[in-house]
């Protein structure tokens, strides 16, 4: 029975283990932080915040201080989505945002229908797989349509 936590987690329940709901990947022990099996992306804040004022003028920028504030993201080290970003100070530990009671879980659902949806995240290399097909449709459409007419005209 797989449960859906967020919009790129679930929890199967019979392995008690976190999986990507885009591409199935395992992360780990239900029983532990999600992030222990994910990729992290340690930010300076500046890349995303840039300075409002010049740096070498000014000592306050309106941007944050990389030695106040980190940005970790983490992404499945699969498929490279991202499954969150937190906001933290250098040295600290991940948060611990999401635990679970994992018997409890299995008890409320195990009379429940699986819930089997797809990921909400768009699957871009699919959608520039699309792109691609359909770009490569309308040039073969429109060089057909060249030849039918030159050989009309001859």
């Amino acid at each position: 029975m797989k449960v859906l936590i967020t919009e790129t987690l679930r929890i199967d329940l019979d392995a008690e283990q976190w999986e990507c709901r885009r591409c199935g990947h395992a992360h780990g022990s239900a029983r532990d932080n999600y992030k222990r099996g994910l990729l992290v992306h340690d930010r300076d804040p500046r890349e995303i915040h840039k300075p409002l004022l010049d740096p070498a003028q000014y000592e306050r920028t309106y941007s944050p201080d990389p030695d106040w504030c980190r940005i970790l993201e983490y992404y499945c080290p699969e498929c490279g989505v991202l499954v969150e970003a937190e906001y933290l100070p250098p040295g600290h530990p991940p948060l611990h945002d999401i635990e679970l009671d994992i018997d409890a879980l299995k008890a409320q659902w195990k009379d429940r229908p699986e819930m089997i949806e797809p990921a909400q995240a768009p699957d871009l290399a699919l959608e520039r797989v699309k792109l691609q097909r359909a770009l490569h449709a309308a040039a073969h459409h429109r060089h057909a349509l060249a030849g039918a007419a030159d050989e009309s005209s001859t």
